[in-house]
């Protein structure tokens, strides 16, 4: 089934306790590219400047993503710089040059409009959509915010929420966007506003489903090697979409299967810098780990 990301391309400059890397592949889109990939072919729609290598984008498409939507501009590509603290509890952006991606405008081409499965990666809410605009069928479509958008951009991304199918948040932005402090009531609080579906993201602590009036819960891989979590929650959509889209259908059965593989295609994000967990990545490895975690939440 075709799957659609719209979202960042970008450079990343991150410290760590276990060193720092300089210049390294970043954004959204990157890293749900890398992980969907495994299961079946992405378009991918983001922007980038004339510093960004070709080679790179070369690399996207022998992965089998369609980067006919990646819209090389006059100018630099987005950077960002942070920090985490040395036991990665906390994460403090240094630096943020918007570039090319201060201007973007999602350009679909029209071969991606009819995709099957949509991933509205964390954008400016307008953008996102523009894009749902844009699709000539009836997709199903998840979406990311942030906090920022939910701080300035509430009521246009709440008319977003509405018209979503899933919707992937952290802890803090269920407790922003909602006002419950409580996970379970935030969580429902948002299906009423829109989704039959939220996946609430907790890190480390795993990750929970809520679909329609069931509960999942995703324990978190365990790692005996954790070098930067940057774009992990990305990678974890791209598992997640990328399992729905192999499947072809979405429900329960689907969705909690998704849950594990995009759990576990995290897993390998964090065990390295940048992309480079998910560079060798094959749905055998894949497989492997999700072969694990069944058998580590097994209690039969």
């Amino acid at each position: 089934m075709s799957l659609l990301v719209v979202g960042s391309v970008a450079f990343d400059d991150v410290e760590t306790r276990f060193g720092r890397r300089e210049r390294i592949l970043g954004g959204s889109a990157s890293y749900f590219s890398m992980a969907a990939s495994r299961f079946a072919p992405v378009r991918m729609v983001a922007v980038v400047g004339e510093d960004f290598p070709q080679e790179t984008l070369d690399d996207f498409a022998a992965r089998g993503c369609d980067t006919a939507g990646i819209e090389r501009a006059p100018g630099k590509t987005f950077y960002w710089r942070g920090k985490y603290s040395p036991d990665f509890s906390t994460r403090t952006t240094l630096e943020t040059q918007l570039n090319v991606f201060a201007g973007f405008t999602p350009k679909l081409p029209p071969r991606f409009c009819d995709a099957k499965f949509l991933f509205l990666a964390n954008i400016h809410p307008d953008l996102q959509l523009q894009v749902l605009d844009a699709m000539t069928n009836d997709p199903f479509v998840a979406g990311d915010t942030m906090n920022l958008w939910i701080t300035t951009e509430k009521p246009t991304l709440e008319k977003l929420v509405s018209r979503l199918q899933l919707i992937t948040v952290n802890d803090e932005e269920a407790r922003q966007l909602t006002g419950q402090w409580h996970l379970l009531q935030a969580g429902r609080a948002i299906q009423k506003m829109g989704p039959r579906t939220v996946i609430l993201k907790k890190g480390e602590h795993g990750a929970l489903l809520f679909h329609d009036d069931a509960l999942f819960f995703a324990p978190a891989f365990p790692l005996a090697s954790f070098v930067d979590p940057t774009g992990a929650g990305d990678t974890f959509a791209g598992g997640f979409m990328g399992s729905l889209a192999r499947d072809g259908v979405v429900n329960a059965a689907s969705l909690r299967r998704a849950m594990f593989y995009g759990t576990v295609a995290a897993s390998f994000t964090c065990e390295h810098f940048s992309v480079d967990g998910l560079r060798d990545l094959t749905l055998e490895r894949l497989d492997e780990r999700f072969a694990g975690l069944v058998d580590f939440t097994n209690c039969g």
